[in-house]
């Protein structure tokens, strides 16, 4: 069964060419040209991923993103004129996945959402021994301290990255690299955004915990969990 993508974008002919060129890539589309459908079509549907334009009628992007955080994981690429660092960093914090400025090439646009649907690919669990945190990829879960806690996908890889390897420092470009595997040029905020966000979801489990911690000067380490 093929993977469907949604496209959000009220410029018609602009979401009929991306929907040709997803489709050619062997996926599924469907197109949605306002924001006030988007959410219970998602919660219907449950697509594989959303690419989804800010300023649309109705709802906007960034509302549409926070709500279906709200209830999925589902990777969504922010698709947008918008280019201000402003607008690119809110994204992230609302948990989107990715983000593509205007003008854009459809190609380009298709190379992204296969590198994204790439890193969802099952990994090897990793499990500590004694069993306080533990990822699951096939759910973009974390078991920690007996409840289990959403990511992202994108969270997900960056977490299950400096897991696989304990007490190694990671500095950003490094994670960068090992999260942006199509070689994008990203803000060094990027990953601190999304390791904000990952110790948020954390520590509202258990705040005595720490388990991404940062090395002044040099980057992120994971540590098994142990009390602070």
């Amino acid at each position: 069964m093929k993977q469907q993508v949604l496209i959000v974008e009220d410029e018609v002919k602009l979401a009929q060419l991306l929907a040709d060129y997803i489709e050619h890539a062997g996926f599924q589309s469907e197109m949605i040209h306002e924001g006030n459908h988007v959410v219970a079509w998602v919660k219907e549907n449950e697509p594989a991923m959303i690419l989804l334009d800010l300023m649309i009628p109705g709802m906007d992007g960034l509302e549409i993103c926070k709500a279906i955080r709200q209830f999925s994981q589902v990777p969504i690429m922010i698709v947008t004129a918008r280019v201000e660092e402003i607008d690119r960093l809110l994204g992230l914090e609302l948990g989107a996945d990715d983000y593509v400025c205007k003008p854009y090439s459809p190609r380009e646009v298709v190379a992204r959402v296969k590198a994204i649907l790439r890193r969802l690919q099952p990994v090897p669990e990793v499990a500590q021994p004694n069993q306080i945190f533990q990822l699951y990829p096939e759910t973009f879960k974390v078991r920690f301290c007996e409840q289990y806690v959403p990511l992202t996908a994108i969270e997900f890889k960056l977490l299950h990255v400096m897991a696989s390897q304990p007490d190694r420092v990671f500095n950003r470009q490094q994670l960068m690299e090992a999260i942006y595997d199509d070689h994008r040029i990203v803000n060094d905020r990027t990953v601190d955004s999304h390791i904000k966000k990952i110790r948020k979801k954390l520590e509202c489990i258990h705040d005595e915990y720490e388990v991404i911690q940062s090395i002044y000067g040099a980057g992120y380490c994971f540590r098994e969990p142990t009390l602070i």
